[in-house]
């Protein structure tokens, strides 16, 4: 009997041992503590623009470092650019602008002022489209407008129709996924109001189909535009479909989650797009709304309504902008990353397969980052300016100067391939 309880305490210590091993290997395995830093794996052609650049933009060729406790894990990524958007967020001064639609809705955007010179001499203004449901008045595009207003660069901000709590829609119509009008006239109203500005067009999540589809629908919108930035995007949504429906890597549950968020933006405008001068809805469709748990039921029994398409499978093809992102001719920079729990791995082929067919396509793949998240810091604490604000605002340079500095045998339509080797031999001489 003694013998036993000799040994007593030792069982008991193996297995608190056990318990804070598993613990810790729970851990290491959720804040994927052991994946490497890696700089993005890019996907290019061999173009005099893409070495230049590359050169002249080094933070797309560095390793992106992640906090080393949690930025790891893209989950935790996204739930703080969810929750807290971003740390220590500034509140630049912008001014609110309405324009009124010819369906009567009105497009309302924000326009910020550069604090400094831009360092190409030139005036260049900063198109913004936002996520799903967003807005200028979120955290992350905050950050990333004070960022840019710093480096010189007017910004104007699209506020998806509907997503501000204090604006009235004025018509029975909300932002969609695909829906460009809204951009549209945004970017019409600083090109007639700014005719000396060069645009950079820049998308993030939602917004980055939306500027893509946008460019590509006509070569119109092309004009006066130096480059486009699409950050975090899925770029199929009738692809994307059957990936939200899936468990892994919890996307399941961000859709109900996201879904969630849409019916309290629908709802809190049910008396405009439910009410007496709606055509297109009826009571029923407001029970399913209370009833839905995804995004697809909602888009089904509401949004693809607010166009006329007749199933959820022609709405999710008309707004996508796979469709009309091979158009693009202007320099265009796609960014992802690998752990980012809304965007399936799946996806990826396409702006890979673009970077590969097209000369102006960059793609850069981050391994870590989730979803808008890019958060740097050293261990615990991340730093109020992201990976995510300064590669925008990198490339967006890079091209200012490309602009300016760009060889005359590219102006004059030389082949490319000889204007690379010319200018090669240049840089050796």
């Amino acid at each position: 009997m003694g013998s036993v309880l000799d040994t007593m305490p030792a069982m008991f210590d193996g297995m608190k041992l056990a318990a804070v091993a598993t613990v810790l290997y729970v851990i290491v395995r959720c804040l994927n503590l052991k994946s490497p830093t890696a700089p993005p794996d890019l996907t290019y052609q061999d173009t005099t623009l893409s070495h230049f650049l590359l050169k002249s933009c080094p933070i797309l060729t560095k390793e992106y470092i992640p906090p080393l406790l949690w930025g790891k894990s893209g989950h935790l990524q996204t739930a703080l650019y969810g929750k807290l958007g971003r740390v220590s967020s500034p509140h630049p001064f912008g001014l609110r602008k309405y324009l009124p639609m010819q369906d009567g809705a009105t497009a309302t955007f924000d326009l910020f002022e550069p604090l400094a010179d831009n360092q190409s001499g030139e005036d260049v203004t900063m198109v913004i489209c936002p996520g799903i449901g967003n807005h200028s008045e979120k955290h992350y595009i905050r950050t990333f407008v004070d960022h840019s207003q710093k480096q010189g660069y007017r910004c104007a901000v699209l506020n998806h129709l509907g997503a501000l709590p204090n604006i009235e829609l004025t018509s029975p119509r909300m932002f969609t996924y695909g829906c460009t009008w809204e951009f549209a006239a945004m970017v019409g109203f600083i090109k007639k109001t700014y005719p000396q500005t060069k645009l950079i067009v820049v998308g993030f999540s939602l917004g980055g189909n939306i500027v893509c589809k946008f460019l590509g629908e006509n070569r119109t919108n092309q004009e006066r535009v130096l480059c486009c930035v699409s950050v975090c995007q899925g770029y199929s949504a009738l692809r994307a479909q059957e990936t939200f429906l899936q468990w892994d890597q919890c996307r399941r549950f961000y859709n109900f989650l996201m879904a969630d968020n849409m019916k309290k933006i629908i709802l809190s405008h049910r008396g405009v797009l439910f009410g007496v001068g709606s055509t297109k809805m009826v009571d029923a469709d407001l029970s399913r709304l209370y009833t839905a748990t995804s995004l697809m039921q909602i888009d089904d029994n509401i949004m693809r309504k607010f166009h006329g398409h007749n199933s959820l499978k022609e709405y999710y093809e008309k707004e996508s902008c796979v469709h009309y992102i091979h158009n693009i001719n202007v320099p265009l920079l796609l960014v992802n990353s690998g752990d980012d729990p809304l965007v399936h791995n799946s996806l990826l082929t396409i702006p890979r397969t673009l970077a590969e067919k097209k000369e102006n396509v960059v793609f850069a793949l981050t391994l870590h980052g989730g979803h808008l998240g890019f958060f740097e810091g050293a261990v615990l604490f991340p730093q109020p300016l992201t990976w995510m604000d300064k590669v925008i605002v990198g490339y967006a340079n890079a091209i200012c100067q490309w602009e300016k500095q760009k060889p005359p045998c590219l102006s004059q339509g030389t082949d490319t391939a000889q204007c690379h080797c010319n200018l090669t031999l240049g840089i050796i001489h």
